[in-house]
């Protein structure tokens, strides 16, 4: 018989806990009331895009079952729900027309939440581009910046009054590399370094959108962005000097100008569509919060021999004409997507982002950290025990007080995700929930961790 687990060390008074999701991975929908297509209802009709042969047009069918989902969410007591808005079903063509129906879901959702003692925080782009704009260029193109700045203010106007707590953009870092330069998310396209322009419109639609949501009365504002502790696979110097190429193209390329107001290298600033100098006025507008999403930390080496053909991290091909290469980190756990599970490179995180930029570092929330096992209902007792979950999140969230004891100034952590779910090209293949979804019936089903981190917001209330 396993020793008990310790309690949690207790957290400040007013910690946010909280629980998250995405519009495309969870309501389907997809034509219910005028929503127009997306970039990824686009993807997933490719042959071969997505790895289980799925789509998302039914997904956890959470645009008719919210009501039942937020139930679920108001006895796991949280505090607050991360969800994303759906900009197609806003705007059918990304901009202009308004599609009242549309909007009008949300409002009920963010009704039902605060009915129920919940915050709303939306995130108003979580990778699902209205496929008209990304027919036009999607965030190649200048324009989706302004277009995403007329979406935020069209929301925000609806539901300000009621949002405490706002999201602008989720993981520009993956919609640069995954989407737009290896291909592996929507729009599919494989631009390796040409991408770079995606990051600055991203960027760029980030600044003006925190002015569209302030001019429209919203207030504590935020980005999510992807952050990992990158570690040099050895010390020579070809190694090292890898290590610090990617930590600079998938960390420091995304918070350095929101943060600071300049990209972190000369060289690459004058790879980026302009104005640039002018744009990070824009970028780097002051926040209320920054958000982190963590998974685990990145080995990362010199190139391989053109033999050995290229790397590989979680499902993701890296092309080996790149000037590094993802490694396997060896000794540890591994969930079911092959992410190694390595709790205390949050608190790495945290200390190597507080030195890195100092005073000029908000407030922080850890808006997402999640965990890929697929435990199914025992068929006796329908008990699903999922123990690895509970024990990756029990690690991540002593690793996060160890950090917050060191300094770090967090005031949140949100699990991913209250559902399993629409795991984009992986389809459903990938099972991230606190809640068991069945995809046939679609019945909810708590597992184990559920009852875990209920009983640790209790405890910590």
């Amino acid at each position: 018989m396993s020793a008990p687990v310790p309690p949690v060390p207790e957290f400040p008074p007013g910690f946010t806990w909280g629980v998250s999701a995405s519009a495309f991975q969870i309501e389907g929908s997809l034509t219910a009331d005028g929503r127009g297509p997306s970039s990824w209802d686009a993807f997933t009709g490719e042959p071969g895009r997505i790895k289980d042969g799925s789509h998302a047009d039914v997904a956890t069918d959470h645009y008719r079952r919210y009501r039942e989902d937020v139930a679920l969410m108001a006895e796991l007591g949280v505090g607050a729900y991360r969800f994303s808005v759906s900009w197609s079903r806003v705007l059918p063509d990304g901009h202009g027309r308004v599609n009242e129906r549309g909007l009008d879901f949300y409002d009920r959702l963010v009704d039902e939440l605060c009915a129920r003692g919940i915050a709303p925080a939306p995130t108003l782009f979580h990778w699902d581009t209205p496929l008209a704009l990304e027919e036009r260029g999607g965030w190649l193109n200048r324009d989706t910046a302004e277009r995403f700045a007329e979406y935020a203010s069209v929301v925000a106007r609806r539901l300000a009054d009621r949002v405490p707590m706002w999201i602008t953009i989720n993981e520009p870092a993956e919609v640069t590399l995954l989407g737009y330069g290896l291909g592996e998310h929507a729009p599919g396209k494989r631009l390796t370094f040409d991408a770079l322009p995606v990051a600055h419109h991203l960027l760029l639609a980030h600044g003006l959108g925190v002015q569209a949501l302030r001019a429209a009365g919203a207030g504590r504002i935020g980005i999510a962005a992807s952050h990992s502790p990158v570690w040099a696979a050895g010390e020579n110097t070809a190694d090292r000097e890898a290590a610090e190429l990617y930590d600079t193209l998938t960390n420091r390329l995304f918070a350095d100008p929101v943060l600071t107001g300049a990209y972190p290298d000369e060289g690459l600033a004058s790879l980026l569509p302009g104005p640039v100098a002018e744009d990070l006025k824009t970028i780097s507008a002051p926040l209320d919060w920054y958000g982190i999403n963590y998974y685990n930390p990145m080995l990362v080496g010199a190139p391989q021999p053109a033999a050995a053909g290229g790397s590989a991290f979680g499902g993701i091909e890296i092309p080996s004409d790149l000037p590094f290469a993802i490694r396997q980190i060896a000794g540890r756990d591994l969930t079911d997507f092959g992410w190694p599970v390595v709790p205390d490179g949050l608190r790495e995180l945290l200390a190597t982002l507080r030195e890195r930029y100092g005073d000029r570092l908000p407030p922080l929330y850890i808006t997402e950290n999640g965990c890929s096992y697929a435990d199914e209902p025992d068929p006796a007792t329908g008990r699903i025990a999922d123990a690895r979950r509970i024990a990756y999140h029990d690690g991540h969230i002593r690793a996060l007080h160890e950090a917050m004891a060191e300094g770090a100034d967090v005031r949140g952590y949100f699990i991913w995700s209250i559902l399993d779910n629409f795991e984009w090209a992986e389809g459903y293949r990938q099972r991230f929930g606190l809640v068991h979804v069945d995809y046939e019936t679609l019945a909810r089903t708590p597992k184990e961790s559920y009852a875990w981190y209920r009983d640790l917001i209790k405890s910590s209330s």
